[in-house]
């Protein structure tokens, strides 16, 4: 089943998008004010990493222990990031999720950004797909 699922179907097409010189606390703010896990980072058009809610944890803490200002995305973000592409399988998608311990993942086309997957997108797709085999077929 998971696997005739496209992710470009089930992906959001229109991401927040964080860049690396906005601060932790700007950043912390969107993620929350939209219920977010994290959301890409991009510069000049391009992703240059993700910003995670764990992220903003580091931020916090650090800026605690050192008594500093919380400091900048691009300090913080995982620039090491997953990447689904939008002709990946649902399937796939789940697998990365649960092999990388992620809760949000970029989708791209080639190099660009096109839309973001969660975990909760995967389980909208589930859910659609079994309602789906469910109804009587005349």
């Amino acid at each position: 089943m998971l696997n005739t699922l496209q992710v470009r179907d089930y992906m959001n097409r229109d991401p927040f998008l964080l860049s690396p010189t906005m601060s932790v606390t700007q950043a912390i703010a969107i993620l929350l004010a939209e219920g977010l896990a994290g959301a890409p980072v991009v510069e000049q058009g391009r992703l240059v990493g993700m910003f995670s809610e764990s992220d903003g944890l580091k931020g916090a803490l650090d800026a605690g222990y050192h008594q500093t200002g919380i400091g900048l995305v691009g300090d913080y973000m995982s620039r090491e990031v997953n990447r689904l592409d939008c002709h990946a399988t649902v399937q796939e998608a789940a697998e990365m999720f649960l092999r990388n311990h992620r809760r949000c993942l970029p989708v791209v086309d080639g190099q660009r950004l096109v839309g973001q997957l969660s975990r909760c997108d995967i389980l909208r797709a589930v859910s659609a797909e079994a309602e789906a085999e469910s109804v009587p077929t005349s």
